[in-house]
């Protein structure tokens, strides 16, 4: 099969909904040539469910970034749907959650807010590690962020989750290129997802789009920052790493 991700294997984080840009991203790069296996967390039969959407099947592996014992286990269970011997060439990281509380700055705790920052940054972390058993040639670690550069409307701590995931790419970066494993993120505007119903105030937050963008933006439509994504974990990057590429509709550069 041709395409920029023929012969690829990608493990694909996040997809919940057909809305979310996990799923798009998941859609596109088997398009492209590449197989595909999921995780799931919770629901998991939800998640095969979606899966069952996507243009081939792909299997679904559970997995809560906060369980240790799930994370040690994960490249075997990879290992037993790619076969001994085959290697994993990508992952996506599309996990974020913050409790209510971590929506509101001042009133926030430590609780809400070391949620939001274990589940939302650190996983990157754990989950780029939890894979390099199954990567020994490298390969390309692409996550999801929402710019962290300003404090946005309503989006309070999950903003500086962000921020922290931000930074936890360039550090993964620079300790991983010797290994020839690049980490990148992708910088997308806002989506019309299962995550947005728990932002309070996405309308709000949303809203900025809706002026700001000079290109235009769609809320409803996840496929350009799911080529994004497909983009990064091809090898029409080849020496990018620790880079944010937005796919926002131009709002990152706009003035006031």
């Amino acid at each position: 099969m041709s395409g920029i991700l023929a012969g690829k294997r990608i493990l694909v984080t996040g997809v919940i909904t057909e809305a979310s840009i996990a799923f798009h991203a998941a859609r596109l790069a088997q398009e492209e040539g590449a197989e595909v296996i999921l995780t799931g967390f919770g629901r998991v039969s939800l998640v095969e469910r979606i899966a069952k959407r996507l243009p081939k099947p792909a299997p679904v592996i559970e997995l809560d970034v906060q369980n240790q014992e799930q994370l040690d286990g994960l490249a075997d269970k990879v290992r037993e749907h790619l076969g001994e011997g085959v290697d994993l060439d990508g992952v996506v990281h599309s996990i974020a959650f913050g409790p209510q509380g971590a929506f509101n700055f001042l009133e926030g705790s430590w609780e809400d807010v070391g949620t939001a920052v274990h589940v939302s940054a650190y996983s990157l972390k754990a989950l780029t590690m939890a894979c390099l058993p199954v990567m020994p040639r490298g390969g390309s670690i692409v996550g999801l962020t929402f710019d962290a550069q300003f404090a946005w409307p309503k989006y309070d701590w999950m903003g500086v989750a962000k921020a922290a995931l931000e930074s936890t790419s360039r550090y993964l970066a620079r300790d991983l290129g010797e290994k020839n494993v690049r980490c990148n993120l992708v910088s997308a505007g806002p989506i019309k997802s299962m995550a947005a119903k728990s932002i309070p105030g996405f309308e709000e937050l949303a809203d900025v789009w809706n002026h700001r963008a000079p290109i235009g933006w769609d809320l409803t439509d996840p496929e350009p920052a799911g080529r994004g994504v497909v983009a990064l974990l091809s090898d029409w990057f080849p020496r990018t790493t620790g880079e944010i590429v937005h796919v926002d509709g131009g709002v990152h550069m706009m003035g006031a």
